[in-house]
C-alpha cells in the first residue's frame, strides 16, 4: 500500500507499469506545473488519493491532489461567479498570488489593530503557519481553471482568519464545511463528512456546536472566491465580515502554534 506513504507517492504512482501504459495520447503541459493525465490515470489517482486523505487527513499532499482531481465540474461555476463580479474579474485578469514573496508581511504587521491585514498576521502567528506551504496545482488541464483552484488554495488560510478558526483538525473540518457551503468543492464536503469519524467522541461532540454555523454562514455569505483580499488589508475586519455576510462562530479553543512558521512570524515583528 505504498500509495499511503512517502512524499513522492504521486510521482511513483504515475511511473508504475499499470499507469504508464495509459499515458499514450496524454496532452502536453498547458502551464509549467501541469501534469496531464489520461482518463485511467485520473480515476486511479482519484481513488488512491481519496482513500489516503480519508485515512490520514493530515496528509496535505493527498488532500490537495484529491481536491484537484474532484474539482472538475465546480471550477467553471466558480469562474463564472468571478466573471460576474468586478473584483472577481480583476482577480482573473491580474492573477495575484499569496505568499511571502508577493505580500509585504512587514507592512501588514504595521497596520492598525482591527484591520484585516493585521488580523491575518496575528492569525499566522497564533497558528504558527506560513502562506508559503501551498503546493502548486498540477492536475487541472485548463490554465484559467487551474488558477481558480490555486486561488482557493492560497486563500484557505484567509477563510480561517476571517472566521476565527485555528488549524487543529476539528476546526479544519469546520472550515471545510464552511467552504463546501460557500464554494461547493467536492473535496471540502467529503472532508467535512468523512474526517470526523477519526476524531474522539469529545471532538465529535464539539463539532456539533460548529457545523450548523458553518453550513448556514458559508451558504449565506458572498462567494469568497470573488473577494480580492489583497485590496482589503486595510479594511476594518468587522466591517469586512458584515459586507461579506459572515458572523462569528462559537468561540474556538486555541492551542500552541505549529513550528513551521515560528521564524517567519518573528521576522514580521508580531
Amino acid at each position: 500500500m505504498a500509495i499511503f506513504s512517502g512524499s513522492n507517492v504521486l510521482r511513483h504512482a504515475l511511473r508504475s507499469p499499470i499507469v504508464s501504459g495509459a499515458r499514450r495520447g496524454v496532452t502536453n503541459k498547458a502551464y509549467p506545473d501541469h501534469i496531464p493525465l489520461s482518463t485511467f490515470e485520473h480515476a486511479f489517482l482519484t481513488v488512491g488519493t481519496g482513500l489516503a486523505a480519508l485515512l490520514n487527513p493530515k496528509r496535505g499532499d493527498m488532500v490537495a491532489a484529491f481536491g484537484e482531481l474532484t474539482a472538475g465540474p465546480v471550477l467553471p461555476h466558480l469562474r463564472d461567479k468571478m466573471l460576474a463580479s468586478e473584483e472577481g474579474r480583476a482577480i482573473l485578469k491580474e492573477r495575484p498570488r499569496i505568499n511571502t514573496n508577493t505580500v509585504d508581511m512587514d507592512a501588514l504587521s504595521n497596520l492598525p489593530e482591527g484591520t484585516f491585514g493585521r488580523a491575518y498576521i496575528t492569525w499566522l502567528e497564533h497558528c504558527g503557519v506560513t502562506p508559503d506551504t501551498r503546493a502548486p496545482v498540477h492536475y487541472i488541464d485548463d490554465p484559467e481553471l487551474a488558477y481558480v483552484m490555486q486561488r482557493y488554495r492560497e486563500c484557505h488560510d484567509l477563510y480561517h482568519c476571517i472566521t476565527s478558526m485555528p488549524v487543529r483538525v476539528e476546526y479544519e473540518i469546520v472550515v471545510k464545511a464552511f467552504e463546501f457551503a460557500n464554494l461547493g468543492l467536492p473535496m471540502t464536503g467529503l472532508a467535512a463528512i468523512g474526517a470526523p469519524f477519526g476524531l474522539s467522541a469529545t471532538k465529535q461532540d464539539k463539532l456539533k456546536q460548529y457545523i450548523p454555523w458553518a453550513l448556514r454562514c458559508g451558504g449565506g455569505a458572498r462567494s469568497l472566491i470573488t473577494v480580492y483580499w489583497e485590496r482589503r488589508w486595510s479594511q476594518n475586519v468587522e466591517e469586512l465580515k458584515r459586507e461579506l455576510g459572515i458572523w462569528d462562530p462559537p468561540p474556538a479553543v486555541w492551542g500552541k502554534p505549529l513550528k513551521e512558521a515560528s521564524g517567519a512570524t518573528k521576522r514580521w515583528g508580531v
